[in-house]
């Protein structure tokens, strides 16, 4: 029986594994392919991934059942959900706002995030041309100077055209299945590419244990040096967990009013919590041995996926092959999380406004058009627009930095922190005790980290991305 037809009559998923398959294709994204080994590089390795697993499971896991409680308890739009479950708690109906703000930062994620699945487009692409030109069995972008192959991302950045255009192609891709509805689209994706995407991280990640520098790797990432646990270190841990579950943005009170009463959310939560875990974990023992084994550094930052790789992948025999299902994969990846993201504002307006979902989705798509051009063009400084100079916090960024700054560092946190307050203080603990699934310790447990522990936790997340320089 579809859980969709248990109350609602909501459009819904059609089983509890497509709600987890969609649920994981939302978490996990760029953040764990991208931000993670950068921030676990940046961050000293060992040290930084053993407390991001300790705050995956004392943070991120209430935070994930907290918001996921709230829209199974809805069944409607992440604000309506927040909404009814205040009103039937006797509390004002204002705190709304925790979804409302989570809704805003889905769209504006959205606008820019897929600027980021174009980039990962055009690597696609420039990998399988460099397949045709050099072959199959050699090493990718063969007789080319490093340079050169590292001169591939400014190139992109520095074509408006280009970067706009593929912006565009991947906001299309997100658009289609969520234009397509929850169970003949979003949960079809779910349930095709996201096994497809396991496939392919664990098979990248055999091959590189055996042609790259896979117990140097091991060492790195699990090596666990107290004196490298610094007030810094930990703050990135708490971030990278609370961002790589992707809290604060209403996309888990959204696909939770889509669940069924019969689904039991704590068990689900820790399902989605431990694959979204496991592929940041599995994403760090594919990259490093591959960058380590070409003799590269693992601190890149950022340019780590599209500087430091595709320079790596020159040196690996079928480089061009593994350098095609690499990016394909992340691309999998970004693309399951953009169509969560853009689903939240459309569930929103068509409630709001009584819209069917084809045009509801495509005013939401049009929009995140408009921001997403903007973002595109201020990577290479085409558009000299900084729209919030004026905040030293924002100062000289373009608008591709200031939307990631506002939601990440402020709307992102703040959302969250409401609905920890919200959930651990101010709704009727009855009917929070009847969806969670909990008992007993447990249900003890849960309570005193969603009252106390995740909320300081994301207070210092908020403080420190408004106050960059207050630790050091």
């Amino acid at each position: 029986m579809a859980l969709e037809s248990q109350g609602s009559g909501r459009d819904g998923w059609s089983s509890r594994s497509a709600f987890i398959l969609a649920a994981i294709g939302s978490a996990v994204g760029l953040g764990n392919l991208w931000r993670f080994p950068a921030e676990a590089g940046a961050n000293g390795g060992g040290a930084f991934v053993v407390f991001y697993i300790l705050c995956v499971v004392l943070i991120g896991l209430p935070v994930l059942l907290s918001e996921t409680l709230i829209g199974r308890h809805g069944q409607s739009s992440a604000p309506e959900s927040a909404r009814r479950l205040a009103r039937e708690s006797g509390a004002s109906r204002h705190w709304s706002i925790l979804a409302s703000l989570g809704v805003f930062s889905a769209f504006m994620i959205v606008s820019f995030y897929c600027v980021v699945g174009g980039w990962v487009l055009h690597y696609i692409w420039v990998f399988i041309s460099d397949l045709f030109q050099t072959g199959l069995t050699g090493g990718a972008f063969q007789g080319r100077d490093p340079a050169e192959i590292e001169a591939i991302w400014p190139s992109l950045a520095g074509n408006g055209a280009l970067t706009v255009g593929l912006d565009f192609a991947f906001l299309a891709i997100t658009l289609f299945f969520v234009a397509r509805g929850v169970s003949s689209g979003i949960e079809i994706m779910a349930v095709w590419l996201m096994p497809a995407f396991f496939i392919l991280l664990i098979a990248i990640t055999i091959y590189g244990s055996f042609g790259g520098a896979f117990s140097e790797t091991v060492d790195y990432l699990f090596t666990f040096e107290p004196e490298k646990l610094t007030g810094p270190v930990m703050l990135a841990a708490v971030g990278q967990a609370f961002f790589s579950l992707s809290l604060g943005v209403s996309g888990m009170i959204t696909y939770g009013g889509y669940v069924g009463r019969n689904v039991n959310l704590a068990g689900t939560s820790v399902i989605i919590a431990s694959a979204d875990t496991f592929v940041a974990l599995v994403a760090g023992l594919c990259i490093f041995p591959i960058v380590f084994a070409a003799g590269l550094g693992a601190n890149a930052g950022p340019a780590l996926m599209f500087q430091t790789l595709p320079h790596a992948f020159q040196s690996m025999p079928l480089g061009s092959v593994i350098g095609i299902l690499f990016f394909v994969m992340v691309g999998v990846a970004a693309l399951t999380s953009s169509v969560a993201l853009l689903e939240v504002p459309t569930s929103w307006l068509m409630e709001k406004t009584g819209l069917r979902r084809v045009p509801a989705a495509c005013t939401i798509a049009f929009g995140a058009m408009i921001l997403g051009a903007l973002s595109a063009l201020s990577t290479n400084q085409l558009a000299d627009f900084y729209p919030l100079n004026f905040i030293p916090l924002f100062e000289g960024q373009g608008v591709f930095d200031v939307l990631d700054g506002l939601t990440s560092k402020i709307f992102m946190p703040v959302a969250a922190i409401l609905t920890t307050i919200f959930v651990g203080w101010v709704a009727d603990r009855r009917l929070i005790d009847s969806e969670t699934g909990l008992s007993g310790g447990l249900q003890v447990i849960w309570r005193f980290l969603v009252c106390w522990l995740c909320p300081l936790a994301l207070l210092a997340i908020l403080a420190v991305g408004i106050f960059p320089d207050s630790i050091g």
